[in-house]
């Protein structure tokens, strides 16, 4: 077990890493996406979009929960990467046959005959992605955040770019499809090549068996997320079409370019420290805890808050005016994404003290009080659908948090203090800047003066106010300590 000094080296060089791999990732998705908005229509985004639920629920049951379940092992042996590899090729193909057989009721479902070959089609990724599920585990579990990273920004560079070559040739919808197959495919191969594990020709399940008690509830959970997170393809493209779904999809996508973007660096090291640092106590826990948690909020919450206040310029600058429709649920979805990462790395907490029945109980109670809210709210329309999603899993944070009191002991106060100032910072920052500026008609002009003085505050305010947060930062990205 690496001493504490070590294990602060190797986070920060790791949160270093994750970092720069989710900057680069998100630079690419947008300047692929912003090509891409203006080559392809809202139809063309809706008709993918309804079958992300289904990729994701596959990918989810592909993994079983696996990958978190080695990293919390002490010294994970090759016969257990072994099993898991094996596992995953078998479940994978089975899933795979399964949803070849169903994509005609998929189909069915939305009255969009095209999808039976776009499904079959989309859905081949998770089975090449399963060739690399355990030599992506090796390096999580390792923190390999280097090796991760390099695989990543080209896998994404090399998709997003074949991507718009099919969209510039006309390939509609599915030049949209093959970026996803080819992003898992390039990534599997990457992996391959950088991790020193190799698989071997045995079969022993024992050590799936073993993990399973664990793992199950992970996958459980993970399955919950999935849907809960792209239930609103499933029921924009239900009741509301395929166009109305784009609209909802191009929104999605930027509020996800921005929250994935601190949520990926954090997630990427969040786990194993945390893992790691129970043997020096529940003190050591929340110690590290409370640094991740307060360097979460310090970055999430004023990026997104400053893109929900200048979402309708971005979108009239970015992609064009046919999007406009997309800014109301951009707005929403970007409050939403102030904190997701803060409830995500509450997940991380729990699953790293080994509960991951209290981390499944947390995630099916929120999913079905908000699946049950949007059913209540679909006669209201789409919008109001969007409003109890972002209610209900802001006000599900301190249901996370009184299970992160049970296991380790963090008070609510303290957890107050470290995401509140950052919070109402942001707010304070994202919305002076947006009335400063409010008189300005040039839409190019209004976007950059509203982030520029947006971040001036946020940045000035916490120099004037001495935050340790903010040197803290800098080192960071200047790989010193955590």
């Amino acid at each position: 077990m690496a001493d504490s000094g070590s294990l602060r080296e190797r986070t920060a060089r790791g949160l270093a890493w994750s970092g720069m791999a989710n900057v680069g990732s998100q630079v690419v998705n947008l300047v692929g996406g912003l090509v891409l908005l203006r080559l392809l229509s809202p139809r063309d985004y809706g008709t993918v979009a309804v079958l992300t639920v289904f990729s994701a629920v596959a990918v989810a049951l592909q993994d079983s929960g696996f990958t978190q379940a080695l990293a919390n092992k002490r010294n994970p042996t090759h016969a257990d990467y072994n099993a898991v590899f094996w596992f995953n090729i078998g479940v994978s193909l089975l899933l795979y046959v399964a949803l070849w057989f169903a994509a005609p009721a998929i189909a069915a479902f939305y009255r969009q005959p095209e999808l039976v070959p776009l499904s079959r089609f989309l859905f081949a990724g998770f089975v090449v992605s399963a060739l690399g599920t355990a030599q992506r585990a090796y390096l999580f579990g390792h923190l390999m955040t280097r090796q991760t990273a390099t695989i990543h920004i080209a896998s994404l560079t090399a998709a997003s770019v074949l991507t718009v070559l099919l969209a510039w040739a006309g390939f509609a919808y599915w030049a949209l499809a093959v970026h996803t197959v080819a992003f898992v495919a390039l990534v599997a191969v990457g992996s391959w090549i950088c991790s020193p594990w190799r698989p071997r020709l045995a079969f022993d399940m024992r050590p799936v068996r073993e993990m399973f008690a664990f793992s199950s509830k992970v996958l459980a959970t993970n399955l919950f997320m999935q849907v809960n997170r792209n239930v609103f393809s499933v029921l924009f493209g239900r009741f509301f079409g395929p166009v109305a779904t784009g609209f909802y999809s191009n929104a999605d996508r930027w509020a996800a370019l921005g929250m994935g973007t601190i949520d990926g660096m954090v997630s990427g090291v969040a786990q194993p420290t945390l893992a790691q640092s129970r043997p020096e106590g529940t003190g050591r826990t929340v110690q590290v805890f409370r640094k991740l948690l307060r360097f979460t909020a310090f970055a999430s919450m004023p990026a997104m808050l400053t893109l929900a206040v200048v979402a309708s310029e971005f979108i009239e600058v970015a992609v064009g005016e046919k999007w406009l429709p997309s800014v109301p649920y951009l707005r929403l979805l970007c409050v939403y994404g102030s904190f997701f990462p803060i409830t995500s790395l509450y997940g991380k907490l729990v699953i790293s003290r080994g509960k991951s029945d209290l981390n499944l109980a947390c995630t099916v109670g929120s999913c079905l009080l908000v699946w049950a809210s949007l059913f209540a709210m679909r006669p209201l329309g789409a919008r109001w659908m969007v409003v109890s999603f972002v209610a209900i899993n802001a006000a599900w944070l301190f249901v996370w948090h009184a299970v992160a009191h049970r296991l380790v002991g963090l008070r609510l106060s303290h957890a107050v203090r470290d995401i509140a100032p950052f919070a109402l910072l942001a707010a304070a920052s994202a919305l002076g800047a947006w009335w400063l500026a409010r008189g300005i008609d040039n839409a190019v002009v209004r976007l950059l003066v509203r982030c520029a003085l947006s971040a001036a505050f946020y940045l000035g305010s916490l120099y004037a106010l001495g935050a340790k947060i903010l040197r803290e930062a800098i080192a960071f990205v200047f790989k010193k300590t955590l």
